[in-house]
């Protein structure tokens, strides 16, 4: 799954081909001039079975086709390595770099440590809160508005690992010295009295003076002072703050048909329910281009465009209508002006939140319905009605959301029916194949050069073969070496709506990766209504093909996202492991794994219906 960059050939040039003349001393990663933070990094390549390779004039261990993939340790700064072959020497040099900021020398911040790092906007009563990063034993103060907040030493905080850790079961916090790390707050206490309250520590120090809250007021940049063995540096920071007025908040409007919330002001932040085009909300908070929506969620503001003289969005809903269609119940929410919604799943149940909304409802008409056995509602908070649909079966299979005209119309999908004859059992299922990759994303590497793209469309084919023997309808997101980007796979997984949707892929791991014995079947999910799936083709194809189990995992992958269908990413096979990868690109073994998943799918469909 992870883009290998690179090739470093001597002795050959290499096509994506296992047919390949047998190759001289190759590394296929890291290429030379490779940068990242982790502590060690794999090395994957091949040279001819007979004699040793080294690096670093240490012998490693190898398959035997003549693979290898040892992990190094790895210094801060940079690493020189020279791999060995015979008379063959390959010189690959990776850096390290830190992942957090040098306490710097002398009378200096450390680059890029003053917070906050862009421009940021707030409501009155909120912290605003600065850092820097400067010598232990510092004085070290923000000026802002004519007004001087103290940033103090911070105790010692646990670092925590990235989400790749995750998948190399690396993912424990430690320590790590805050020496150097200052912080401090401020506030505007009590807007209608015109007075700031500056906290730090444990202290509180008022009397900063501003306009009135209907005003929004502008405090400029902050100034960062650094006071150490009596010389005083000043350095502005990077952005301007502002206390925007609650009388006159910006309302925006998503302009996608699919507007992403999350949780945070960056892509670091995970993901909430997508807003439907239309959704309108009150600005509460700006970071840089990310926007704060009233019921607390952030979205780019490059997919919104604020509407002038508009004001916060509130609304009463009365009835709830429904329709039944075919393979599908839409249920109509009307509003008097779209706003932000969210979808919970869970077992027999679908939820559904809307915001800033409160409830006039008297009658709600719902007759009996192939999906669903009641709806209930509840008035949550005053500005929060939540809709709880009460569903027949555990399995779900996918809904969508969108807003016609300031009606929002929720459409659940009623179960698929499984085939009449025993030869034919999925003669009434479609089915999304989507070959992960293609073109110019080539996708892992094997050791060979092999190329994970090429594996994935090998596999998907015989996969739809198989289960078009079985009375399957199978759409292909491509059927050759050509780029398909992640949002064209989801509009088709979203246009199609099959009864299910599986993207297949071939492994690698992070740098730090063990890539010597990380090997297995693995299933990606992340709507719930893919778990079950997801679970059974993990059990079902580490049993009956006998692989190692890499294991199940919830993952926010651009195709485990789709909610039109239960989407799952099945990853076959680790292209980083020598002995695996002998596995993977063996004709027979494909057919295997083929076989395997379609009637895995076959049988999941038959212990659901």
């Amino acid at each position: 799954m992870k883009n290998l960059l690179g090739l470093v050939i001597l002795g050959c040039i290499l096509t994506s081909s296992v047919a390949l003349a047998e190759p001289s001393l190759l590394v296929v990663f890291p290429q030379t001039n490779y940068q990242t933070s982790a502590q060690k990094i794999f090395f994957l390549g091949t040279a001819p079975p007979d004699g040793q390779v080294s690096i670093n004039n240490k012998p490693i261990t190898r398959s035997k086709a003549g693979h290898f993939s040892p992990s190094l340790p790895l210094q801060l700064g940079e690493n020189l390595f020279t791999v060995r072959h015979r008379n063959q020497e390959l010189q690959i040099r990776v850096t390290r770099i830190a992942t957090v900021a040098e306490l710097p020398q002398g009378l200096a911040f450390a680059k890029d440590s003053l917070t906050p790092a862009t421009d940021i906007a707030r409501l009155p009563g909120e912290l605003i809160c600065f850092s820097a990063i400067a010598p232990p034993n510092a004085s070290v103060s923000v000026q802002l508005a004519n007004q001087t907040v103290t940033l103090l030493p911070q105790p010692e905080q646990a670092q925590l690992p990235n989400n790749l850790a995750a998948l190399t079961g690396q993912n424990q916090p430690h320590g790590q010295s805050s020496v150097g790390n200052y912080k401090g707050c401020i506030t505007l206490q009590q807007p209608d009295t015109n007075s700031f309250s500056l906290i730090y520590g444990n202290n509180i120090i008022s009397g900063a003076v501003v306009p009135d809250s209907s005003q929004e007021v502008d405090l400029g940049q902050p100034q960062f002072q650094l006071t150490l063995n009596g010389k005083t540096i000043t350095q502005p920071g990077n952005g301007k703050v502002k206390i925007l007025s609650r009388a006159e908040l910006p309302v925006a409007e998503v302009t996608v048909d699919a507007g992403v919330a999350r949780t945070g002001p960056n892509t670091d932040y995970s993901r909430l329910t997508p807003l439907p085009k239309g959704t309108r909300a009150a600005v509460t908070g700006k970071e840089g281009e990310w926007l704060r929506l009233d019921y607390g969620a952030w979205i780019n503001s490059q997919e919104t465009r604020t509407l002038p003289g508009a004001v916060p969005p509130q609304t009463i809903i009365r009835s709830v209508g429904y329709r039944q269609l075919p393979g599908v119940t839409e249920m109509a929410f009307p509003l008097q002006v779209p706003v932000p919604v969210s979808v919970q799943q869970s077992d027999r149940a679908l939820t559904l939140t809307l915001y800033n909304t409160t409830a006039q409802t008297d009658i709600i008409r719902l007759d009996d319905n192939p999906l669903i056995s009641r709806l209930d509602w509840q008035q949550e908070t005053p500005e929060r009605v939540k809709y709880t649909f009460n569903l027949k079966k555990a399995q779900q299979w996918g809904y969508k959301l969108r807003y016609d005209g300031t009606t929002l119309v929720l459409a659940l999908r009623h179960p698929p029916k499984i085939g009449n004859t025993r030869r034919k059992l999925l003669a009434n299922f479609k089915i999304v194949l989507d070959p992960g990759h293609g073109g110019k994303e080539s996708g892992a590497s094997g050791p060979t050069g092999y190329l994970e793209k090429d594996v994935n469309l090998a596999v998907s084919k015989l996969l739809r073969d198989e289960l078009v023997k079985r009375g399957a309808t199978v759409v292909m997101t491509r059927e050759d070496d050509k780029e398909v980007s992640l949002a064209e796979r989801q509009a088709i997984i979203s246009q199609e709506e099959p009864a299910i949707a599986l993207s297949i892929h071939h492994n690698s791991l992070p740098d730090d990766g063990d890539a010597e014995k990380t090997k297995g079947f693995g299933a990606f999910w992340y709507q719930p209504q893919a778990h079950s799936l997801a679970i059974f083709l993990q059990n079902y194809v580490v049993k009956n093909l006998g692989k190692p189990s890499y294991g199940v995992f919830w993952d926010n992958l651009a195709l485990t996202r789709p909610a039109a269908a239960p989407s799952v990413l099945l990853e076959l096979g680790f292209m980083s492991n020598p002995d695996e990868f002998e596995q993977v690109v063996d004709p027979e073994e494909q057919k295997k794994m083929a076989k395997a998943i379609a009637q895995g799918i076959t049988e999941w469909f038959r212990s659901v219906n």
